[in-house]
């Protein structure tokens, strides 16, 4: 898949941001990825630099704000513009009552071709963007921006019937998780591979990898 192709992704993206929003806030996903965070959040500097790459409507953004326990500098990107109003309208409201206050900035990026420099973030984390890249490009671009010793999380999309028909729904592809593994393992060492509880509606399509950078 071409930079253009995931252009094309962008714009699909453009299109469906409201129903994809509410498709979030129904399916506990937040709750989730919330929880898993709290248990098995990395050792971060102090006001660290956090990247949520591919955030859509804000999902991953609002759950990084809730689960980091002191203030960071969080950086969200999507290719979608309507997802990035969203997401930082819902950040925005999060905030104001919030006791812990994030630096958070959007911008519109793509995942292939990031606007950093090397080794920007020194906690990145993706869910639901690399499944519009090759696996090998996506993980190595996230890895040139990820600090020495810092740390990803990625939330892939895993093979089951019902992320088979969310693939056709939402036009991405499914890596196999032998692949996601090769291509990781290439940049960097791999703490803690988590499945969701299969009663947890996240468990029916997504698990979690955590890695720490070579």
């Amino acid at each position: 898949m071409n930079i253009d192709r995931v252009e094309e992704a962008g714009s699909f993206y453009d299109r469906i941001a409201r129903f994809y929003d509410w498709t979030f806030k129904f399916n506990r996903y937040r709750q989730s990825i919330e929880e898993y965070l709290t248990a098995n959040m990395p050792s971060l500097p102090v006001n660290p630099r956090v990247l949520d790459a591919g955030c859509g409507t804000g999902l991953l953004t609002l759950t990084l704000h809730d689960a980091l326990r002191r203030p960071a500098r969080i950086t969200a990107i999507d290719l979608a513009a309507s997802s990035l109003v969203t997401a930082e309208t819902a950040v925005a409201k999060e905030q104001a009552t919030a006791r812990i206050k994030h630096q958070v900035t959007f911008a519109q990026a793509n995942v292939l071709k990031l606007p950093f420099a090397d080794e920007s973030f020194d906690f990145v984390v993706t869910c639901g963007a690399l499944e519009y890249v090759p696996i090998e490009a996506g993980i190595t671009e996230l890895a040139r921006v990820t600090a020495q010793g810092g740390y990803l999380l990625h939330l892939p999309i895993r093979p089951t019937l019902i992320s088979t028909a969310f693939e056709m729904i939402f036009r991405f592809r499914l890596h196999t998780p032998a692949s996601i593994e090769a291509a990781t393992l290439r940049h960097f060492n791999i703490l803690d591979r988590h499945n969701f509880p299969p009663l947890d509606p996240i468990g029916w399509t997504k698990n979690a990898i955590l890695a720490q950078k070579d």
